[in-house]
C-alpha cells in the first residue's frame, strides 16, 4: 500500500516584483488595442503581480534609408495587417519606438496573428539587455521574454490535444479561423515552419472569414459573428465522420435540419486574429451547431492573447535562464 509522503512543493508564484508586460499591437487601430484590456482583465492575475502596458503602432515614423544614402525615409503605419508584407512594414514602423521601451519591461507580447518579424527582432534587441544584466557576479539576472500570439496559440493547442499515449487514438488536430484568404496558405506554411513537417500533421488547416482586422470592429456585430461561425463550421468538417449513434442534438446526434451530426478530429480552434477578442462565443455556438452539445462543448477555443500572456507569465515565474 502506498504511504503518504510530505506535501509536494508549492508551484512557483509570480515574481515578487510586478511583471511588467508590454502588449504590442503593431497596427494603428486604437480600438483593437482597447479591446484587449477587458480580455486581459478576465485572466484575473493579481494586480500587484502583473502590470500591463499597451503599445499601438504610430501612424508613421522616419527611418534611415536602406540604400546607403543619407536621406531618411518616411514609413506609414499599417491600419490592418492583411499580409506578410504588411507585417514586415509594421515591424519597420514599430521597432524604433519599441527599442527604448525594452529596459522598462520584462515581457513582450506581439498581438498580431502571424509569424511577425517583431518576435525575432525584439528577441535580438532584448538579448543585449539580458547579457548586460547577467554579466559577472553582480549581474541582476534580469531576463526578457518575448512571444507572439501565433506561436503561443500553437503551443497551447499541442498541450491540449490528446497525443495517444494515454490510450486515445492520437488523431486529434487543431485549426485556425483567420481573416483574409491570403492567410490560408501563409499560416499553413507558418505552422509547418514552426513545428516541423512531422509535428504539423496535428494541424487541420486554416479557414478564413473574408474580413480584415478592422472589419472585425467596424462591421455590424451580427455580420461578423455569422462569418466567424461559417468559417468555424468549415474547419470542423475537415476529416469529419458521421456520428455513430444517437439522434439528440444535445448528444451529438441529428440536428434540427435532420442531417446527422458529425464527429470531428478538430479538437482545438485558434482565434487567428487579435481583433477576434470576445468572439469565442461565436466559435462555441458554431461547434455546438455542427457537432451537437456534447461534442461541441469539448472543442477547445484558444485565444492567442490569453495563451501568450500565460506563457510569458510562466516563463518569468519559473525564471528560465
Amino acid at each position: 500500500m502506498a504511504t503518504a509522503t510530505s506535501s509536494p512543493p508549492s508551484p512557483p508564484s509570480l515574481p515578487r516584483q510586478r511583471l511588467r508586460m508590454l502588449i504590442i499591437n503593431p497596427n494603428t487601430s486604437t480600438s483593437m488595442t482597447e479591446s484587449l484590456a477587458p480580455l486581459l482583465d478576465s485572466l484575473a492575475y493579481p494586480s500587484d503581480s502583473i502590470q500591463y502596458t499597451f503599445f499601438t503602432s504610430p501612424n508613421g515614423t522616419t527611418a534611415t534609408s536602406t540604400t546607403g544614402t543619407p536621406e531618411a525615409v518616411n514609413l506609414e503605419g499599417i491600419p490592418s495587417i492583411n499580409s506578410p508584407a504588411d507585417a514586415a512594414a509594421s515591424a519597420k514602423v514599430c521597432l524604433p519606438h519599441l527599442t527604448p521601451l525594452i529596459p522598462h519591461h520584462d515581457a513582450f507580447l506581439i498581438a498580431c496573428y502571424s509569424q511577425h518579424p517583431l518576435v525575432s527582432q525584439l528577441k535580438a534587441a532584448c538579448a543585449g539587455t539580458t547579457r548586460a544584466a547577467t554579466k559577472g557576479s553582480s549581474g541582476s539576472g534580469a531576463r526578457k521574454y518575448v512571444t507572439g500570439i501565433f506561436e503561443a496559440s500553437v503551443l497551447a493547442c499541442l498541450a491540449l490535444l490528446d497525443n495517444g499515449d494515454g490510450g486515445g487514438n492520437g488523431n486529434e488536430t487543431f485549426g485556425i479561423v483567420s481573416t483574409g484568404k491570403i492567410w490560408e496558405t501563409v499560416l499553413q506554411d507558418a505552422v509547418a515552419a514552426f513545428l516541423g513537417a512531422e509535428a504539423s500533421r496535428r494541424f487541420a488547416g486554416v479557414e478564413t472569414t473574408g474580413l480584415n482586422a478592422t472589419d472585425l470592429h467596424d462591421l455590424p456585430a451580427d455580420q461578423v459573428r455569422d462569418k466567424m461561425m461559417q468559417a468555424t463550421k468549415r474547419l470542423l468538417r475537415r476529416g469529419t465522420t458521421a456520428a455513430t449513434s444517437g439522434s439528440d442534438p444535445g448528444t451529438g446526434g441529428s440536428g434540427d435540419s435532420g442531417r446527422p451530426r458529425r464527429s470531428s478530429p478538430v479538437k482545438a480552434v485558434c482565434l487567428g486574429c487579435a481583433g477576434m477578442a470576445g468572439l469565442d462565443d461565436a466559435v462555441r455556438q458554431a461547434c455546438v451547431e455542427e457537432l451537437g452539445q456534447e461534442l461541441g462543448k469539448q472543442v477547445h477555443i484558444v485565444d492567442g492573447v490569453k495563451a501568450g500572456v500565460g506563457i510569458l507569465v510562466g516563463l518569468a515565474s519559473a525564471g528560465f535562464g
